[in-house]
């Protein structure tokens, strides 16, 4: 069930929004009335996102491991839609890898995406986001505080994101912006899904098996669950950090853990 939100007018821009669960996010607003800018760093996905995204959508390219690029996106957004009234942090990186196989370089751009570039993103945007009302949301995941095999690098920036979120909640709430994080549980057709789940009708059956509610996600949950954080109705949210994921974080490291050992994930 979709419940219906009302942003006409206002300005939502996500970063990391030109795929998966963020162009969702990015599709769910410019449904519900936003001007939406999303920033990716590919060329090539800023465009296609951009034309689903209606008369009211724009794209523009960043990394935001650049702080300048980060710094120059956001002058961008502002320039064409004006103040910033909602903003979605969630560019990520992500790959299997155990401790010992992995580099100190590879270690290193995950924490860069994710932690780094959320910082960017945050610190960057705040005189154009700060004013009563406005709502940061960063997208983390359940790495953040459920320890898994193979995920050492996003257990780590994840970890960092969630403090991240709460730290500028204190910080930045007496300019009236709320900070919170969503942590997606597993969603159907996303990337991650392809890269960290078991896959085949044995894998789907074991992930829909492990989630209380009996279904995977989709990037509608959460886009619904990023609407109502960028509204009214979550005026008095601020520091928090909401699993969406059917009730399946105490249960994601045995999966993940038997699926490796039964040989049904690639690194």
């Amino acid at each position: 069930m979709n419940v219906q939100f009302n942003f006409q007018g206002r300005h939502v821009v996500v970063f990391g929004g030109t795929t998966g669960i963020n162009l969702g996010i990015a599709q769910a607003y410019a449904a519900a009335g936003a001007k939406v800018s999303v920033a990716s760093r590919k060329q090539a996905n800023v465009d296609a996102a951009g034309s689903t995204l209606g008369a009211h959508g724009f794209g523009v390219v960043a990394d935001v491991r650049d702080d300048d690029s980060v710094t120059a996106a956001l002058a961008a957004c502002v320039a064409r839609h004006g103040p910033i009234d909602v903003l979605v942090s969630g560019a990520a990186g992500n790959f299997l890898a155990d401790v010992n196989s992995m580099s100190s370089n590879a270690f290193k751009v995950v924490v860069d995406i994710d932690l780094v570039g959320s910082f960017h993103v945050a610190r960057r945007a705040f005189e154009r986001l700060r004013k009563p009302g406005a709502s940061l949301i960063f997208i983390t995941a359940p790495q953040s505080s459920v320890p898994m095999p193979y995920q050492a690098h996003v257990c780590a920036a994840k970890a960092g994101v969630d403090q991240l979120a709460r730290v500028l909640a204190i910080e930045w709430g007496a300019a009236g912006v709320r900070v919170n994080a969503i942590s997606p549980g597993p969603i159907e057709g996303t990337e991650g899904m392809k890269r960290l789940a078991p896959q085949g009708d044995e894998g789907d059956k074991l992930v829909r098996d492990m989630v209380p509610l009996g279904r995977m996600g989709t990037p509608g949950d959460i886009a619904q669950l990023a609407m109502f954080l960028g509204s009214d109705a979550a005026s008095y949210i601020s520091g928090t950090v909401i699993a969406c994921d059917g009730g399946a974080q105490s249960q994601l490291t045995p999966m993940i853990t038997a699926a490796a050992h039964a040989g049904m994930m690639t690194r």
